[in-house]
């Protein structure tokens, strides 16, 4: 009876993590990553695959992570922020502007004034200003911050020779403020998840969008649309904030080993490689548009001039709405500002 005893006891320890088992210390976790592209985009291969990748060898194995892209996991793409605050899921890539007035403070990187068109220089910023961000995140633990290298405008069969050209074509947005800078140039802003773009293109219930060329090859818009229009010095038309989010818990409940594994692979650790990244792989989507036979249209100063007037409008109207919320706004446009300033050079 005692050997029966002493045996029950030696294997309740061992899978329990008693005192003569593993410690919790030395349990494993398994991370449950949802996201809304493809595992084919970059977001997929070139930040949450090799992120995956490094938590687990950096934690010995005890870190086990799974990426289920496509919202594999169920719900819509603008649900994703309140999966990872619920606890629905541990960890998500999503776009702040799916969720309009959750992330204030963020939102002022995406504006057309202060996004100079690199995503190294724009990251490098957010990393600079985040002690004035930070109360963005109070339900959640923030890994990434980060930007794509701007939106592009792509046009399924209209040629933008001129700013003009482009009114009353209904182009799609990520973003509120992408909503104001197309609808104050006289386009229609359509607000959609990207994952509907490319029905939304075939059917042609949407001549357009403002997206990066990094999206081009996995949504295939080489094949939807015939032109694409930046600036002669690669001015871009605002960006768009990506979070990289976990549940506040799921983080807090890591053992102090594991926590620091998440900490070296979370914040300034990524933020400038994943700039660089994002910034590279544009050059992609430029070649599959141009191999395709579509055109890239590059404006000159004085064809932009519109939209940076338009940015200027925009910006003062942000300012506007976001101190009603308590916010700095204006010392916050100017130390975003002056962030992207410094890294741009």
């Amino acid at each position: 009876m005692a050997i029966r005893s002493w045996f029950w006891l030696f294997a309740l320890a061992l899978l329990g993590g008693g005192a003569w088992g593993p410690t919790a210390a030395a349990q494993e976790i398994t991370l449950r990553v949802h996201h809304f592209l493809s595992d084919k985009a970059p977001a997929h291969s070139k930040l949450l695959a090799p992120w995956a990748e490094r938590v687990q060898s950096q934690s010995g194995g005890r870190i086990q992570v799974k990426i289920f892209p496509r919202m594999g996991l169920g719900g819509k793409p603008p649900e994703l922020y309140r999966q990872a605050k619920d606890g629905l899921v541990d960890v998500v890539w999503t776009l702040a502007g799916y969720t309009p007035g959750q992330f204030p403070r963020v939102e002022v990187f995406e504006l057309p004034s202060v996004h100079r068109g690199s995503a190294r220089a724009t990251n490098l910023a957010i990393q600079e200003t985040f002690d004035v961000l930070a109360d963005d995140f109070a339900d959640v633990h923030p890994l990434l911050v980060h930007v794509h290298a701007g939106n592009a405008i792509h046009l399924r069969d209209r040629r933008m020779s001129r700013p003009e050209d482009i009114i009353g074509l209904r182009v799609r947005t990520p973003s509120r403020t992408g909503a104001w800078l197309l609808n104050d140039v006289g386009a229609t802003a359509l607000g959609m998840p990207v994952p509907a773009l490319p029905k939304a293109l075939d059917a042609g219930t949407v001549d357009g969008a403002l997206v990066p060329f990094e999206i081009v090859p996995p949504l295939k818009l080489q094949d939807r649309t015939q032109y694409s229009v930046e600036g002669a010095n690669g001015e871009r038309f605002g960006t768009s904030v990506f979070l990289l989010l976990m549940n506040k818990q799921r983080y807090q409940n890591l053992p102090d080993d594991l926590k620091r594994v998440i900490d070296a692979n979370s914040g300034a650790a990524l933020a400038e490689s994943m700039g660089e990244v994002w910034d590279g792989v544009e050059n992609v989507g430029k070649r599959l548009q141009l191999e395709s036979g579509g055109e890239i249209l590059q404006l000159s100063p004085d064809q932009l001039r519109p939209f940076n007037e338009t940015a200027e409008k925009i910006t003062k109207r942000w300012v506007i709405e976001t101190q009603g919320l308590g916010i700095d706004a204006s010392g916050l446009v100017q130390a975003a500002s002056a962030a992207v300033d410094r890294n741009s050079r």
